[in-house]
C-alpha cells in the first residue's frame, strides 16, 4: 500500500513583473519574468517543405548576420505545420515535412540599470537538439524536445546596448513514432535575478499531515549564491488564497524564517514549515489553490521573489480498495493524448488546449496521460484548475531505439538530466499524481534499468508513486522489474490479470490500465459488412486492431478487476501521424513481441500496406476527431462515465435512400438501464442491459425505412433521457457557432467557430462535403480550418475547405493591437451563405 500526501506547485503561463493581489498570477517563478515570444526572425535549412535541400551557412549565430530575407514571427512556432502534405511523406508523422533544420534569432536590449543582475532565459521546449549562441558565443545544449529548460545569459549579455539570440533546431537528426512538430514550439521567457536568487524550479511543498483541521505543510527553498562572495541570507514565504482568476486572496499563514550562509558559487536549500487551519482541499471536483510567496533578503534588502502556486491533497493507491483522492474513492477515467493540437500542429495555444480540456471534461474524462513525454507547462496549469488527474511520462523509448534516431541516441547522456528536468518542473503539481519512466519500453523485462530510472525519479520526489505502460506485461512481471515500481502499467494485456494477482510479489502491486481499446472510427461513416472502406472507418465504434478491444469489452475487463484502479483509454482526440489501421510504421510489431504467428500476420499486412501506400495522415484512435468535433464514441464514454447525467445517443444517421428495406443495425448509448426505440412511431422493442455486461443496446434487425428514429431511456423504471435522429431534406445552407464570441485582443485568444451543412428546418445533413470559402471582415484573421478527416491533404492554413460528413471548423483570433466587433462569413455554392459576428476586446 502506498499513502501519500502531497501539496503542490502550479505553474502559469504569461508575464509578471511583481507580486500582487489585484492581478492575476501568470508564471511560477521570480516575478521579474517576462514574455520573449515576440520579434523573432526565422530561417530554414537543410531539407525544404518541398522536398528539395538548402545547404545551411556558416556562423549564422553571428551577430552581423543580414537577417533581411528571413521570416519575421512570434513564438510559440512550429515550421513544420505549414506542410504541405506529401503522400510520399511519412503517414506515421502525418505526411508532414517536419525535418529539417530551423534558426532562429532575436534581437533585444537590457537597461543598463540591470548591471550586475543575472539574465536567464527559459525555453519550455524547442524541437529538437536545441543549440543557444548569445552574441556569437555559445551558450548550450539541450536536444530532447519536449523538455523545458533554462540558459544562462549573463556572462556574455551586453547590457544598454543590442543583444543578438540565435537558436538552432534540427529534426533532420531527431526521429518520431508520430507528429512531433519542429521549431521553438512552446514560450519562451526572460528571467532577470539579482546575484542571490531561488533556483530554477527552486521550490518544494508537500504536506506529511492533512487533516479537516489543518495542514502541515514543509517547504523547501534552494537559493543560488552566483556572486564572488558568500552571503548570509533569510528566506521568509508568506502563504494566500488563489482564486479562480489567479488573484491572490486571503493571507491564511507564514513559514518559519530562515537564515542561511552561502558561499560564492554555491546553493542551499533551507527547510521551513507552517500549519494552515481548515484547508481548502485540491480535488476533481473542487480545484482549490494557494499560493506561496517567498522573498529573499541580503543586508536587510530583498533581493528576490519568487511565487509558488499550490494545491493541497492526499493521494492512497491500494491493490484491493483502488485509488482514493482526499480518502474517497475515483476511479481513473482518463485519455491518452499526444502533444499536438490538430490543425495548430505542436504550437501551444492555452485556448486551444482548455478546449480540449473543457470537451474531454464534459465526457466524463477525469485524467490525462502525457503520451509520451513531458508536455507543455500550460496542460498541468490547467489540469491543476480544471480539476484533472495528470500521469506525467517521461520517455517512449530508452537506450534500444524504436526508431533510428529517437531517444536512443542521448539516453545515455541524458536521460537523467531530463528525468530530473521533468520532475523538478512538475512535482509540486496538485494535478500530477503518478510519474512514469516510459511506454512500452525495448527493455521493459531489464529489471536493473527500470530501477535506476525509478529511482532517479523518487530521488528527486518521494512523494508520487512511479509507473511504466506494458505492452508485455506478463514478461515486465516474470522477470521482476516491475518490483521496482509502484504503480503496475497494464497497456491491453489483462488475460493473465488473475495469476499476478495471486502471486506474492505482485498481491499488493495496484494495477491501473495505462493504455486501452484503442477503437478506431471515423467520424460520421457507417459501413455494413465490412469496417474499412476508402481508407476510412465504420463509426460503430467495433473495429480495434489486434491488440486492441472494443470499449465495452475494456468496460467488462474494469467490471470483471473492481480492483484496478481505472484506465487511459488511446487516444481523448485524433492526433497527427499513426494512422492505424493504415499505418505501415513497423513498430506496430512490437505489441506482438512474443506471439511470433500475430506478428507475422501483421508484418505481412504492412508489407501490403506499404505497396498501397495510404492517404491517411492522423490517427482514427480519438474518441473526439482532429476538429474537435465528438464521434459516437464520445457518448459510449460519457454514459459509462457520468451515470448520474441523462443522456441518450442514437447511431447511425438516418438518410439511406439507397437502403430502402434493408437491415441497417440501431445502437443506442445511454446512461440509462434499459430503452424503447420508435421508428416512425412504430415500436421496436424495448431493451435492458445486463449490468458489467451490456454498454450499449443494440437493434441489429431494423429495416432503413425515411422518416423518425427516436429512442426512449429509463433508469430505474422511470423516464430518463430520449434522442431522436431524422431524415433530412437537401443540403440548403450553413450554421454558424463560436465557443467564444468574445476574445481577447492580444492574438494568443482564439474562438473556434463550427461550421454545419443543413436543410432548411436546421437538420445538419449528413455525407455532405460541400467546399466551403471562408473570409473575415474587420479587426480579426484566420488562423486555420479542418474538418476531421484524416485523408485530407488540404493545408490547415487554407481559407477553403470541404465539410467532412456534414461539419467543418474555422480558427480564428483578433489581430494584434486591434481591438473590435468583426464577422467571419462562410459561403458555398448552391448553399445560402452564413455569417457571425465576434468581437475582440
Amino acid at each position: 500500500m502506498l499513502r501519500i500526501a502531497l501539496m503542490a506547485i502550479l505553474n502559469l503561463s504569461v508575464a509578471t513583473t511583481s507580486f500582487s493581489q489585484t492581478k492575476p498570477v501568470i508564471r511560477m517563478g521570480a516575478t521579474n519574468t517576462q514574455s520573449f515570444d515576440d520579434n523573432w526572425a526565422f530561417a530554414r535549412y537543410g531539407l525544404q517543405a518541398d522536398g528539395s535541400r538548402i545547404e545551411e551557412p556558416q556562423n549564422l549565430e553571428s551577430t552581423t548576420l543580414n537577417e533581411s530575407s528571413w521570416q519575421k514571427l512570434n513564438l510559440p512556432h512550429d515550421f513544420g505545420i505549414t506542410g504541405p502534405f506529401g503522400i510520399e511523406l511519412e503517414g506515421g508523422t502525418g505526411k508532414l515535412p517536419w525535418k529539417g533544420i530551423g534558426w532562429y534569432r532575436k534581437h533585444f536590449k537590457i537597461p543598463a540599470t540591470d548591471v550586475g543582475k543575472r539574465i536567464f532565459v527559459d525555453f519550455d521546449g524547442a524541437m529538437a537538439n536545441a543549440k543557444i549562441w548569445l552574441n556569437g558565443h555559445y551558450v548550450g545544449t539541450w536536444p530532447y524536445g519536449y523538455n523545458s529548460f533554462r540558459m544562462d545569459l549573463t556572462p556574455y549579455l551586453l547590457t544598454g546596448k543590442e543583444n543578438v539570440l540565435a537558436v538552432r533546431l534540427d529534426t533532420e537528426n531527431w526521429d518520431s513514432r508520430w507528429y512531433p512538430g519542429a521549431g521553438i514550439y512552446r514560450h519562451v521567457w526572460l528571467v532577470k535575478t539579482d546575484q542571490v536568487h531561488v533556483g530554477h524550479w527552486g521550490t518544494s511543498i508537500t504536506t506529511p499531515e492533512i487533516t479537516d483541521a489543518s495542514a502541515k505543510v514543509k517547504m523547501d527553498v534552494t537559493v543560488e549564491n552566483q556572486s564572488t562572495l558568500p552571503v548570509e541570507a533569510t528566506v521568509q514565504t508568506s502563504v494566500f488564497e488563489l482564486d479562480q482568476q489567479n488573484k491572490p486572496g486571503t493571507k491564511i499563514t507564514s513559514f518559519n524564517t530562515s537564515a542561511i550562509k552561502i558561499n560564492a558559487g554555491a546553493a542551499v536549500t533551507t527547510n521551513t514549515q507552517a500549519t494552515i487551519q481548515h484547508p481548502k482541499r485540491w480535488d476533481i471536483v473542487a480545484p482549490n489553490r494557494y499560493i506561496a510567496q517567498t522573498t529573499v533578503s541580503v543586508n536587510g534588502k530583498v533581493v528576490d521573489t519568487y511565487q509558488t502556486p499550490f494545491g493541497i491533497r492526499t493521494l492512497k493507491f491500494t491493490a484491493r480498495d483502488g485509488f482514493q483522492l482526499n480518502g474517497h474513492r475515483v476511479e481513473i477515467q482518463g485519455t491518452c493524448n499526444h502533444h499536438d493540437l490538430g490543425a495548430l500542429g505542436a504550437a501551444i495555444n492555452t485556448s486551444a488546449l482548455r478546449r480540449e480540456l473543457t470537451i474531454l471534461k464534459d465526457m466524463g474524462c477525469n485524467a490525462l496521460r502525457t503520451s509520451h513525454n513531458p508536455p507543455a507547462p500550460e496542460l498541468l496549469e490547467l489540469a491543476d484548475q480544471m480539476g484533472f488527474l495528470v500521469w506525467d511520462e517521461a520517455f517512449d523509448c530508452w537506450k534500444a531505439g524504436k526508431r533510428k534516431l529517437d531517444y536512443n541516441k542521448i539516453y545515455e547522456e541524458w536521460h537523467q538530466k531530463d528525468l530530473e528536468a521533468m520532475v523538478h518542473r512538475d512535482r509540486n503539481h496538485p494535478s500530477v499524481f503518478i510519474w512514469s519512466i516510459g511506454n512500452e519500453v525495448m527493455e521493459q523485462r531489464n529489471v536493473e534499468m527500470t530501477k535506476h530510472l525509478a529511482d532517479i525519479i523518487k530521488k528527486a520526489d518521494p512523494t508520487r508513486p512511479v509507473s511504466n505502460g506494458y505492452n508485455d506485461p506478463d514478461g515486465g512481471r516474470e522477470s521482476g522489474a516491475v518490483e521496482a515500481l509502484d504503480i503496475m502499467g497494464v497497456n491491453y494485456f489483462f488475460s493473465q490479470q488473475p495469476k499476478w494477482d495471486a502471486d506474492p510479489r505482485y498481491t499488493n502491486k495496484p494495477t491501473l490500465g495505462s493504455e486501452t481499446s484503442s477503437c478506431v472510427s471515423s467520424r460520421g461513416e457507417y459501413f455494413f459488412g465490412n469496417d474499412y472502406q476508402n481508407w476510412q472507418i465504420s463509426s460503430y465504434d467495433s473495429a480495434f486492431p489486434g491488440w486492441g478491444c472494443s470499449p465495452d469489452e475494456q468496460f467488462r475487463t474494469n467490471a470483471k478487476y473492481p480492483h484496478l484502479l481505472g484506465e487511459f483509454v488511446w487516444t481523448g482526440f485524433d492526433y497527427l501521424g499513426e494512422p492505424t489501421p493504415y499505418n505501415s510504421d513497423a513498430t506496430n510489431l512490437q505489441n506482438f513481441r512474443n506471439d511470433p504467428a500475430k506478428r507475422k500476420e501483421l508484418e505481412l499486412k504492412l508489407e501490403e500496406l506499404r505497396k498501397k501506400n495510404p492517404p491517411s495522415r492522423s490517427s482514427y484512435f480519438g474518441i473526439v476527431d482532429l476538429a474537435g468535433f465528438p464521434k459516437d464514441r464520445y457518448y459510449l464514454y460519457q454514459s459509462q462515465w457520468r451515470p448520474d447525467y441523462p443522456m441518450a445517443h442514437i447511431l447511425p444517421h438516418w438518410n439511406w435512400a439507397e437502403r430502402i428495406g434493408q437491415v441497417t443495425p440501431v445502437h443506442v448509448y445511454t446512461s440509462g438501464d434499459e430503452a424503447e426505440l420508435f421508428l416512425n412511431g412504430k415500436s421496436l422493442g424495448r431493451k435492458t442491459k445486463t449490468p458489467g455486461k451490456d454498454f450499449r443496446l443494440v437493434w441489429d434487425d431494423v429495416k432503413y425505412t425515411p422518416g423518425e428514429l427516436k429512442v426512449v431511456c429509463y433508469k430505474k423504471g422511470k423516464a430518463w433521457a430520449t434522442d431522436v435522429v431524422k431524415t433530412t431534406g437537401e443540403a440548403a445552407k450553413m450554421t454558424l457557432s463560436a465557443n467564444h464570441p468574445v476574445i481577447k485582443a492580444g492574438g494568443e485568444d482564439l474562438s473556434y467557430i463550427t461550421v454545419k451543412i443543413t436543410d432548411k428546418e436546421g437538420l445538419t445533413v449528413p455525407r455532405t462535403h460541400n467546399s466551403i470559402k471562408f473570409s473575415v471582415q474587420g479587426p480579426g484573421e484566420i488562423v486555420a480550418t479542418d474538418n476531421g478527416d484524416a485523408t485530407s491533404f488540404v493545408p490547415f492554413q487554407s481559407h477553403e475547405r470541404p465539410a467532412y460528413n456534414g461539419m467543418a471548423l474555422v480558427i480564428v483570433k483578433g489581430k494584434k493591437g486591434q481591438k473590435g466587433k468583426f464577422s467571419v462569413k462562410a459561403e458555398s455554392p448552391g448553399l445560402n451563405s452564413a455569417v457571425i459576428s465576434l468581437e475582440s476586446k
